[in-house]
This record gives C-alpha cells, sequence and structure tokens, in this order.
C-alpha cells in the first residue's frame, strides 16, 4: 500500500537539512530503485524552486510500504529526525486516484 510521510521542517534548520541531505537522498535513491518510490520532495518556503537563504517548512514523500508500521518505522529512521531538521512527521495511508 502507500503511504504518504508528511514531515514539517524545525524552523531555520536549513543548516542541517543541508548536511544531513546526502544521506536523506540516498535513502530515497534505495526506494525509487526497489521501484517503491511515488514521488519525494521539499516545500520551499517561498514561492521558488531555488528558496536560497529562505530553505524549506517541510517535505512529502509517497512511498510503497508493506504496512502503516514499517512506513513510520523508515520514517523515524530518517536522517533528517536525527538531525534536527524535521519538527514533526505524520505517516498516512494514501490512495492513489490520477494520474
Amino acid at each position: 500500500m502507500l503511504y504518504a510521510i508528511i514531515a514539517t521542517d524545525v524552523e531555520n534548520s536549513l543548516e542541517n537539512r543541508l548536511a544531513a541531505r546526502p544521506a536523506h537522498l540516498a535513502r530515497l535513491e534505495q526506494l525509487k530503485s526497489q521501484g517503491r518510490l511515488i514521488l519525494a520532495g521539499p516545500n520551499p518556503a517561498i514561492d521558488s524552486n531555488d528558496p536560497g537563504a529562505a530553505g524549506f517548512t517541510g517535505s512529502l514523500i509517497v512511498a510503497e510500504f508493506a504496512s502503516l508500521s514499517a512506513a513510520q518505522e523508515w520514517a523515524d529512521a530518517d536522517p533528517y529526525r536525527a538531525a534536527g531538521v524535521y519538527e514533526s512527521v505524520v505517516v498516512k495511508p494514501f490512495k492513489l486516484v490520477l494520474p
């Protein structure tokens, strides 16, 4: 089943985000190579694809997991959590309708 992982960043955590980004992306690449990643990306803090120093306010990941608990376990192990980037993370089932 698909699950949405919806994360909210700690304010002014851009430096921590940038430092942990390679490890975060490596985990996403692993999901992608397994054919389980539907989409992933950050929420820019301003209306721009490159927000610069404004940074980001969070992230959204939609991926396939065996269960809600497996999705939660994966989200809990995200390098952004360990680096203090994420203030909160919500994991919930997701039903893809379109496209």
